[in-house]
């Protein structure tokens, strides 16, 4: 059986996204657990839309030949997931260029000691981890503002995923 040409260009370009969405959030969680880089709680939202999308695209994927509609449906909702998520990257990235402020709450989250001197020697190790400081920049953007532009990639390609998975004829 010969594979129709739309339906194999939609798996490709949709193979190819969630290629691009796994090599992302592995390198974030490389800079991480690797690099020492502590994400700050604006920088853990951002890995939202990469832990909901590397699924559905899977399971887009496995759709696009025998149900290519709903395929384009998934492919739409994780194209919608990465604007969003570009949307909070540039909020991010504004408040750390001091465009506009950070969220109040933006710290580090630590969880409590139990006792006095526990908390005493946690005041000495503790680091704050501030949404509106970039601690890496190259090319002079931040984790932050490449994140936008990852995500905009991401979502072309998602999109591009769900216009030619929706013009497979069933």
């Amino acid at each position: 059986m010969s594979e129709i040409p739309e339906k194999s260009a939609a798996y490709r370009t949709g193979g190819l996204t969630l290629f691009f969405a796994t090599g992302i959030i592995l390198v974030a969680l490389a800079f991480e657990h690797l690099g020492g880089y502590t994400p700050c709680p604006l920088c853990l939202m951002q890995r939202y839309a990469y832990y909901a999308a590397i699924p559905l695209l899977f399971v887009a994927m496995a759709l696009t030949s025998e149900m290519p509609r709903l395929a384009a449906f998934l492919y739409v909702v994780v194209a919608l997931a990465f604007l969003g998520n570009a949307g909070l990257g540039v909020y991010h990235a504004g408040a750390e260029w001091k465009f506009w402020p950070g969220p109040t709450t933006c710290g580090a989250a630590q969880s409590l000691p139990t006792s006095a001197s526990d908390l005493l020697s946690s005041l000495a190790e503790s680091r704050v981890v501030r949404c509106d400081e970039a601690p890496w920049t190259f090319a002079g953007l931040s984790f932050a503002g490449w994140n936008v532009v990852a995500s905009l990639a991401a979502f072309t390609g998602a999109l591009k995923a769900a216009f030619l998975s929706a013009s497979v004829r069933d």
